[in-house]
């Protein structure tokens, strides 16, 4: 698993963080100081990057937490095979298959055969994020 430590508090909207083992971007991120001896709370809403789930994180701001390594690629849609999508990497010439549900709606609709994608490698699992 490709994965780093950063402090929750460091975080912003947009970033990446990994919350029950699924990588997902935060949307929105809130801090409260707590009373006078206690620390600081950070409270984090994310949307899972494969399944488009809402999760939440209420954890100390100054807490270490996961984040995922993205490994952006460029790819070009050898075939559309009815649920998945082949592809070949532009770099190194290796062929694999892409599930269609992990794509966005609209996205979907425009990608055909001879497309070049550009596809993110996330935790091992691979998602086409946008037409090049």
């Amino acid at each position: 698993m490709s994965k780093n430590y950063e402090t929750l508090g460091n975080l912003k909207p947009g970033s990446f963080i990994i919350i029950d083992g699924e990588p997902c971007r935060i949307v929105e991120i809130s801090k409260a100081k707590t009373g006078k001896h206690g620390s600081a709370k950070a409270n984090v809403v994310a949307i899972s990057l494969f399944t488009g789930n809402k999760k939440t994180l209420v954890a100390p701001a100054d807490s270490q937490v996961e984040v995922p390594i993205i490994d952006k690629r460029v790819g070009q849609i050898i075939a559309d095979m009815g649920e998945q999508f082949q592809l070949m990497d532009m770099e190194s010439f290796e062929t694999f298959e892409v599930d269609k549900s992990s794509i966005e709606e609209d996205l979907r609709a425009k990608l055909k055969q001879g497309s070049e994608v550009e596809y993110w490698v996330v935790m091992g699992k691979r998602l086409i994020i946008r037409l090049r």
